[in-house]
């Protein structure tokens, strides 16, 4: 309907999409639980055994793929600036964290976990995720020129370092708005996309975690994007609409009571304040 390009924008250049490269990670998992190689109940430590630390207590024990989906593993402070700057060895680094709460019991937004959705990815299928992707979504939805950082591990990053073209996320976001469908097939599970993109849990802001709620003003929680629940690496926000976010304002918003899908590839430090301009301007134009 509408398409502008601004400052350095260009139609043609793939983007950096921060976190927006998440909800294309739980893409592939869904993809791999849909082939039948792995389920969100199955426990993370059974995937990695070698990268165990020496005691193993109840709350690693018993983290799963359903909770690092939904970023409720356990901390009460992301691992990420204490792992990815300093260490090599992501996965045992992460496995080796405290895990003080028990899974599923607070929301505490880490980009590590999606990076091991990545490495179970890359275990189950002995592909790296942007290679898994390539004949499943990429190829069919016509995406090329696809660049996704990895680790010093070997493994597709997940939780960032994905680059597309804007136009890219358009077509993600139209597959997502069809329930998985593209060209007339069923590319990922209607279901998966229908969990996906519902409150599986509470949320706040990345920085923080579900603890905070309770002292959040209810109308800072009415009028934030970041306190409307967290689905499947995906975002719920207001006006029913449900989002992939990611710093300095990538946005797909899929807005499945207007038919619409609405993208942002930016560089700007106020998210909050992005995503009100489109609330704004463009949900009543729609």
């Amino acid at each position: 309907v509408f398409e502008k390009w601004m400052g350095e924008g260009e139609k043609n250049t793939p983007h950096v999409l921060h976190s927006v490269s998440k909800t294309f990670t739980a893409t592939a998992v869904g993809m791999a639980v849909d082939q039948g190689l792995l389920t969100l109940d199955d426990k993370v430590v059974d995937f990695f055994p070698e990268y165990l630390p020496e005691t193993v207590n109840e709350n690693l024990a018993s983290l799963n793929v359903r909770h690092l989906l939904t970023m409720n593993c356990g901390f009460e402070a992301s691992p990420d600036s204490r792992i990815r700057p300093h260490r090599e060895d992501w996965i045992r680094a992460f496995l080796a964290e405290p895990f003080d709460r028990e899974p599923g019991t607070i929301f505490c937004y880490t980009s590590l976990a999606t990076y091991m959705l990545s490495a179970i990815v890359q275990k189950v299928t002995g592909e790296k995720v942007v290679d898994y992707l390539q004949p499943r979504l990429f190829e069919p939805m016509g995406i090329t020129d696809v660049y996704w950082e990895e680790s010093p591990e070997g493994i597709t990053t997940g939780g960032w370092g994905l680059y597309l073209k804007t136009e890219d996320l358009a077509k993600m976001g139209q597959f997502l708005l069809q329930k998985g469908k593209w060209g007339g097939k069923q590319l990922l599970p209607a279901e998966w996309v229908e969990a996906a993109s519902s409150r599986q849990t509470k949320c706040i802001n990345a920085s923080l975690n579900s603890d905070m709620l309770e002292n959040m003003p209810e109308e800072t929680k009415k009028n934030s994007d970041w306190t409307q629940g967290y689905g499947y690496q995906m975002w719920r926000c207001r006006y029913n609409a449900f989002r992939a976010d990611g710093a300095n304002g990538q946005y797909i918003i899929m807005i499945p009571e207007k038919n619409a899908v609405v993208v942002t590839t930016a560089h700007v430090n106020d998210m909050q304040a992005e995503i009100n301009l489109i609330w704004k301007y463009i949900y009543p134009a729609l």
